[in-house]
């Protein structure tokens, strides 16, 4: 594997990069390690509702990007105080999707360090009980990309400020706020040293655990990711207008994510419908959201027909009676009838 460090703070280039490069990986790749850090941006999982997750008002007063990012999981707030990475593979066809075999590397970089970091979750590294890095996957027939950051100075003010506080969430993991629950390398580290250095000695760890030797990105692959920005990842369309009309609203927090099911019943049937959450998807989630359309909206009729259907393949470590108790359930109504994509909002530049 070769390790890739990218000059860009910018997250629409540098998501477009990784795309990319995850397009572009062939069986005769070894692998890439790319390392990126982006300027003051909120990045969101690819199944989230923007306006629920982001404090808008915040982070277009300040000037914080907001873009979407292809793979599962919740929003982070990434700036220069924190380093992303992303592992992109050509995996053998049979090979189960895992997070470990991406982490261990991650840990042993950081105890090199002297860090007491541990793979903790499924996606979570922490120290002493604090979380300072959190990952996400994706992958498309044999290629696989794992990414994540570590924390290491970043200004945790402005990741509170930045986030739209889920409340339901901090109950149900025991914590107080996002300040609380994560922590930056630099506080374990050698005291005196500036955040530079911190991220200078967390990048080379990195660098030599995950990769071989390092190159230069292909200028080619550099103008592709370039119109790839410009297409998708700058485009209000993609970070802001996924969230439909809806009528009625289900939501629920499980152990595995957050799910809300928003629907537009008209004359007692689905006619839209969209799925939204932090959690990490098995199968493509409009396939599901196309079941759900043309059925009727009241209980029973959503339990008939979802009969036959593997409603729990959809979600990664789902169980089949707590999703249909939740998608059958008695909704939230909206009597306004939301517009979350009218327009109200708009991505902040």
């Amino acid at each position: 594997m070769y390790a890739l460090r990218i000059a860009s703070t910018d997250p629409a280039f540098n998501l477009a990069l990784e795309e990319t490069l995850f397009n572009s990986l062939g069986p005769e790749n070894p692998g890439i390690f790319l390392i990126w850090r982006n300027a003051p941006s909120v990045i969101i999982g690819c199944h989230q509702n923007t306006a629920e997750e982001v404090n808008a008002a915040y982070c277009r007063e300040h000037g914080i990007a907001v873009v979407r990012r292809p793979t599962g999981g919740g929003a982070v707030y990434h700036d220069l105080g924190n380093v992303n990475f992303s592992f992109l593979v050509w995996v053998e066809k049979n090979r189960l999707a895992g997070f470990e075999a991406f982490m261990r590397p991650m840990v042993a970089a950081l105890r090199d360090l002297g860090v007491n970091a541990e793979y903790t979750s499924r996606n979570d590294i922490t120290v002493n009980g604090r979380k300072v890095s959190g990952t996400a996957q994706r992958r498309s027939g044999q290629r696989m990309l794992h990414h994540g950051c570590l924390l290491v100075d970043v200004d945790t003010s402005e990741l509170s400020n930045a986030l739209a506080v889920d409340v339901e969430k901090f109950r149900t993991k025991g914590v107080a706020s996002h300040r609380a629950r994560v922590a930056n390398l630099r506080e374990f580290l050698p005291a005196g040293l500036s955040g530079s250095q911190c991220m200078d000695m967390v990048i080379e760890a990195m660098t030599r655990r995950c990769a071989d030797e390092e190159r230069t990105l292909d200028p080619a692959l550099r103008e592709q990711a370039e119109a790839l920005a410009n297409a998708r990842y700058r485009r209000w369309e993609w970070n802001w207008g996924q969230s439909p009309r809806f009528t009625e609203k289900r939501r629920h927090r499980f152990g595995w994510g957050r799910l809300e099911c928003l629907l537009d019943v008209r004359n007692g049937v689905i006619s839209g419908c969209r799925l939204f959450g932090d959690f990490f998807a098995l199968r493509d989630i409009r396939e599901l959201e196309t079941i759900l359309t043309g059925k009727r909206a009241d209980a029973p009729s959503l339990r008939r027909a979802l009969a036959d259907v593997p409603v729990e393949s959809w979600f990664s470590g789902a169980r089949r009676e707590e999703l249909l108790d939740m998608l059958c359930g008695d909704p939230v109504r909206d009597d306004k009838a939301q517009h979350a994509s009218s327009g109200s909002e708009s991505e902040p530049s």
